[in-house]
């Protein structure tokens, strides 16, 4: 009796292994499965991961591989172009299988079906799968059978109709199979000279583990205030923090919707469902901005809204530099972007504050805004920080009209009404009245 050949399993922006359906598939072919990940840098690699991810990746990379090293296996690491590490792999091993989940990006997708158009012509098995949606961007469609464009419709109908599929367990053992991989450190992902992500480790926990207790966490002392409190950015329970666990694939929206609905059908007692169903949301919106980016595969550069081309945008570099360094005079603004390069991640409600301020006020174009969250941002999403400043610049889909303006003043003193958040983060203002907190000129 010959046992079944290898499969590779190849993981990108998925790292984890419960409620991974290409990794279930794997291992329901029944052979040796081996995980790979592979550093694309080959001339077809897709946007460059900013610094603040590079620093997520590499914690969630060793993370991982110390779960598949826990059950028996290895996570393979290795760089260049991605068809040429698979072939190798697949020389290697003998594997005549690879599966992976989905990207919906252009160029990812460019590259992924190149890579399964290539490994078909060659024999092999190539399969890929939904593993970070809930729904895939083409499969909800309106009446008319198009796309949704406006938020509101779509969410209901994913309230209405969505069903989670089952759930998928971790694998309890990985074949074992010495292969060549490449050190994680010779990637240089942890940024050095200097090292500018001193305060992330006291915030974050990257990796598997870290998402299934952020997600608890929430679940007992956030999710049951949260229609009230997601605006407050003096509340640090107000929030999940699980952006960046789903950015890079540590948990599946699918187990964050199956979870929160188990405690709205008794799980959990006085939780306020109103609040579980805004949550539940902020997680289509996400999905919402994976149906724009996958219909509209220029979205982080080019305007959604068209009539913006003609917008006459400044060119201000000194505005620009000092919105970015948290300089502009305005505390809630300032205290958002000091709040980003200390910690890798903002506030949802700052971060309206902060875009309306560049594109309303500065009157400087989205993009910039754009790069620097894509940079900065331990949760930069192709699709959500696109489709996010678009909403608030007023060229989007479904977005903030124009003319709708963020006023900083009275956006502080509504949400940070105790002047906590704009204290913590500029310290220079922590002896100033509340009454003048925020507008200190005055």
């Amino acid at each position: 009796m010959t046992s079944s050949p290898p499969t590779l399993m190849w993981f990108r922006r998925d790292l984890r292994l419960a409620d991974n359906p290409a990794l279930a598939a794997a291992f329901a072919e029944g052979g040796p499965v081996i995980p790979v990940y592979i550093r694309e840098t080959g001339t077809q690699s897709g946007r460059a991961s900013g610094g603040a991810s590079k620093w997520w990746l590499d914690k969630s990379l060793k993370s991982l591989a110390a779960d598949i090293k826990s059950r028996g296996g290895s996570l393979v690491l290795r760089s260049g172009d991605t068809a040429s590490c698979l072939d190798a792999l697949i020389e290697e091993t003998g594997a005549k299988t690879v599966f992976w989940n989905r990207r919906y990006d252009a160029e990812g997708r460019h590259i992924d079906m190149e890579i399964k158009s290539g490994l078909k012509e060659k024999g092999l098995t190539a399969k890929s799968f939904n593993g970070s949606l809930l729904t895939e961007p083409w499969q909800i469609k309106t009446n008319s059978d198009g796309h949704y464009k406006v938020f509101t419709p779509y969410w209901k109908r994913v309230r209405a109709e969505y069903t989670p599929p089952d759930k998928t367990h971790p694998p309890q053992a990985f074949a074992a199979k010495e292969l060549a991989s490449e050190p994680i450190g010779n990637w240089k992902l942890h940024p050095e000279a200097p090292d500018w992500s001193t305060g992330f480790d006291k915030i974050w926990s990257p990796g598997e583990a870290g998402a299934k207790q952020r997600l608890e966490t929430f679940l007992s002392q956030g999710l049951h205030g949260y229609g009230e409190d997601r605006n407050r950015p003096d509340i640090e329970t107000g929030t999940s923090g699980l952006s960046p666990h789903l950015a890079h694939g540590e948990i599946s929206p699918v187990t964050i919707w199956r979870t929160v609905r188990k405690a709205m059908d008794g799980g959990q007692k006085d939780l306020s469902e109103d609040s579980a169903w805004t949550f539940l949301s902020e997680i289509v919106w996400r999905e919402f901005s994976h149906v724009l980016l996958y219909h509209y595969p220029d979205l982080a550069t080019a305007n959604y809204n068209r009539d913006f081309e003609h917008m006459p945008w400044r060119d201000a570099p000194e505005d620009y530099r000092r919105w970015c360094r948290g300089e502009t005079g305005y505390p809630i603004v300032d205290a958002g972007m000091r709040q980003l390069w200390q910690t890798g991640w903002m506030h949802n409600r700052v971060r309206m504050i902060v875009a309306s301020f560049l594109t309303k006020h500065l009157l400087l174009p989205w993009q910039l805004g754009e790069a620097w969250f894509w940079d900065t941002l331990v949760d930069a999403d192709p699709a959500a920080n696109a489709a996010s400043w678009q909403w608030t610049a007023g060229s989007g889909a479904d977005a903030a009209p124009y003319f709708r303006v963020f006023n900083p003043i009275t956006q502080g003193q509504k949400f940070d009404a105790s002047g906590e958040y704009v204290r913590k983060w500029c310290p220079e203002l922590h002896e100033l009245p509340l009454k003048v907190l925020h507008e200190p000129w005055s």
